[in-house]
């Protein structure tokens, strides 16, 4: 299967947000990893998601931050890890725009061209799919390996910003338990999941159960309908509209997995 290019925007501006997000839904090939006006957490999202590409805005007035530090910030990240980045910007000095390739912008984009749009932006980055990719495989080739313990908490820290979109709440009992599971079948244990999790924490098998689809049931309770038609993309088959925990488990495990 053909992986998908996976991009970080980084953009404060809300309806130029929108309109990336809403032009990624309705094609293919493409996956939209993060949403985000802020730099530092930007810088999170690359080490945890490891994104193919990042179109940055390089002027952040409504967030926190702005492009160049964050292109100085990526550089020893793109030493290890190739990442395309395109630049967006409204401002026209070529002071900065220079600023900007020195410290590793990929291509620049001007928000004042009469042909800019969302459009323009990830059919380009689409255009450039197979490089991208392609340019990521040899530089992976010969950086360093990550150690398991590194792949396992960046592997952690995915499920975590999953579960977070879809409002599975930091306090809920549940929760510890649906990332243990998720990382269990990534890492290929698809049988007793309840069974090792509830040894794990010296919990009955039906405690683990239950705390576990009580937190997906508060989710689908509480949370936003739209975020959740958003980011849980599986097909729910029981009548309730509520996944079963397997089904919650495996999603996410599959999803993560074909990421990565």
């Amino acid at each position: 299967m053909d992986r998908p290019l996976s991009i970080l925007l980084v953009e404060d501006e809300p309806l130029e947000c929108q309109e990336i997000v809403e032009y990624i839904d309705a094609i293919s090939g493409v996956q939209l990893i993060g949403v985000t006006n802020n730099t530092a957490q930007a810088l999170e999202s690359v080490t945890d998601m490891r994104p193919d590409a990042i179109i940055l805005d390089l002027e952040l007035h409504k967030g926190y931050g702005n492009g160049l530090t964050f292109l100085e910030s990526l550089k020893e990240i793109r030493k290890k890890l190739s990442i395309y980045v395109l630049v967006t910007t409204n401002n026209i000095s070529y002071v900065t725009h220079d600023s900007a390739r020195m410290l590793g912008a990929d291509f620049i984009m001007l928000k004042t061209q009469e042909d800019y749009s969302a459009k323009s932006v990830i059919d380009f980055l689409c255009s450039l799919k197979s490089i991208i990719h392609s340019n990521r495989k040899t530089t992976a080739d010969g950086g360093k390996e990550e150690s398991p313990k590194q792949r396992e908490q960046r592997i952690i820290n995915r499920i975590i910003t999953e579960i977070d979109r879809i409002g599975i709440a930091p306090n809920a009992i549940g929760r510890k338990y649906l990332i243990d599971a998720i990382t269990l079948v990534i890492n290929g244990k698809t049988e007793k999941i309840n069974t090792t999790i509830s040894e794990k924490y010296d919990k009955t098998e039906p405690s683990v159960e239950r705390a576990m689809q009580n937190a997906i049931e508060k989710a689908w309770k509480t949370a936003d309908v739209n975020d959740l038609e958003k980011h849980y993309t599986a097909q729910i088959r029981s009548t309730r509209g509520i996944p079963t925990i397997m089904e919650f488990i495996f999603h996410y495990a599959e999803k993560i997995k074909n990421d990565y």
